[in-house]
C-alpha cells in the first residue's frame, strides 16, 4: 500500500512525527507539491494525504488507481467531492480538532484590540517608557470586555464555545444561525444579521464559507455596525469584502478588526487590509497550536486506518 503525503509541512514543521503512518503502508512525504507535480508524485499510489493541494477533476482522472484522499483539515473545498464520489474515491476530513485553539485566538484578537498589549509592548521596547515623564502612559484607547455585547455568527462547535468563554468574560451574547434558534438561558438568537450588527460591540465570524454568505461583511453590512464595534474573523477570509472593511476602518466607521484569515492566502501585496488602520492580522494560525496539530495528526491516521479496515469514518 503506497501512501503519498503531498504537502506535509503545513501540519508538521518537524515538531510532530509521521511515524505511525508507516504501520499502514509505504509512506512518501513531500513538504509541498505544486499542482503540476501532483500526478507525477502520486505515481501508482492509491492513498493521497493532502492539506491544500487542488485535487480537481483533471487530477482525479489522471490517477485511475486513486482510492482515498485524506484531507488534513476540516475544510475540503480544494477537492472536487462530487467527482471523487463518482469515481468511487473516498474523501475524509478532520472535524473538531481545533475548537479550543481557534477560540483562544478569537479572544486573543479581541483582547489585543481592547487592551493593546502587543502595541504597548512594542512601544516600551522602542524606549517610550524609558523616556516617559510619568510613571505610565497609554497610547491607544483601552476598553473593558465586561458588560459589552458580542454577536456570534455561527452556532457550530466553535461558535458555541466562543459563547461559553464570552460569558466568563462578562459579555452579553447574541447569536445568529440559520440552523439553530433554540431558546437557551444566558444568551439569545437574533432573527437577522442586521439585528446582530446593530446591537453588538464585537462581531465574531465563526461560520463556514458558502456560496450564500461570501463577502457577507460588505459595505451594506458595515453600515449597520456601531462606530465603536470591532470585527473578528477566524473562519474564512472569503466572508469579508477586504476593500469594504479597509475603507470602514480608515474612515473610522468601525473601531477595529482582528483577522486570522484573508480572502487570498498568502495575501497579495496590494491587499488594502495590510495597511488599514486599527487592524490586527495573523497568518491563519488559529488552528496551529501543537495540541491541535497533534490531534489532527492522530485523526488523520485513524481515518486512514478505518478506511483500510473497510469501515471508513469522517467521510465527506
Amino acid at each position: 500500500m503506497k501512501i503519498v503525503i503531498l504537502d506535509g509541512y503545513c501540519l508538521n514543521h518537524g515538531d510532530l512525527s509521521w511515524e505511525q503512518f508507516n504501520n499502514l503502508g509505504e509512506v512518501t512525504i513531500y513538504e509541498r507539491t505544486p499542482y503540476e507535480k501532483i500526478v507525477e508524485r502520486m505515481g501508482d499510489a492509491t492513498i493521497m494525504i493532502t492539506n491544500k493541494c487542488n485535487i480537481d477533476r483533471d487530477v482525479i482522472n489522471r490517477l485511475p488507481q486513486l482510492k482515498y484522499v485524506g484531507v488534513l483539515a476540516t475544510g475540503y473545498n480544494n477537492v472536487d467531492i462530487a467527482y471523487a464520489h463518482e469515481r468511487g474515491v473516498v474523501v475524509t476530513n478532520i472535524p473538531a480538532y481545533s475548537t479550543e485553539s481557534v477560540v483562544q485566538t478569537v479572544f486573543g484578537l479581541i483582547t489585543e484590540l481592547y487592551s493593546g498589549i502587543g502595541y504597548h509592548n512594542e512601544s516600551v521596547k522602542r524606549g517610550d517608557w524609558v523616556n516617559c515623564t510619568d510613571f505610565c502612559y497609554y497610547r491607544t484607547g483601552m476598553h473593558e470586555l465586561c458588560g459589552k455585547t458580542i454577536g456570534i455568527v455561527g452556532a457550530g462547535r466553535i461558535g458555541l464555545r466562543v459563547k461559553e468563554v464570552a460569558k466568563a468574560y462578562g459579555l452579553e451574547v447574541l447569536m445568529f444561525s440559520k440552523s439553530r434558534h433554540a431558546k437557551e438561558e444566558g444568551f439569545r438568537y437574533v432573527n437577522t444579521l442586521t439585528e446582530l450588527y446593530e446591537n453588538s460591540d464585537i462581531v465574531s465570524l465563526n461560520c463556514p464559507l458558502t456560496d450564500g454568505n461570501a463577502k457577507m461583511i460588505n459595505e451594506e453590512a458595515l453600515s449597520h455596525f456601531k462606530r465603536s464595534a470591532i470585527i473578528i474573523n477566524t473562519a474564512r477570509g472569503g466572508l469579508v469584502d477586504d476593500e469594504a472593511l479597509a475603507k470602514a476602518l480608515n474612515e473610522d466607521r468601525i473601531l477595529g478588526a482582528g483577522l486570522d484569515v484573508l480572502s487570498t492566502e498568502p495575501p497579495r501585496e496590494d491587499n488594502p487590509l495590510l495597511k488599514a488602520k486599527n487592524v490586527v492580522i495573523t497568518p491563519h494560525v488559529a488552528w496551529a497550536t501543537i495540541e491541535a496539530r497533534s490531534r489532527l495528526m492522530d485523526v488523520a491516521y485513524n481515518n486512514l486506518k478505518a478506511f483500510l479496515s473497510g469501515k471508513p469514518i469522517n467521510c465527506v
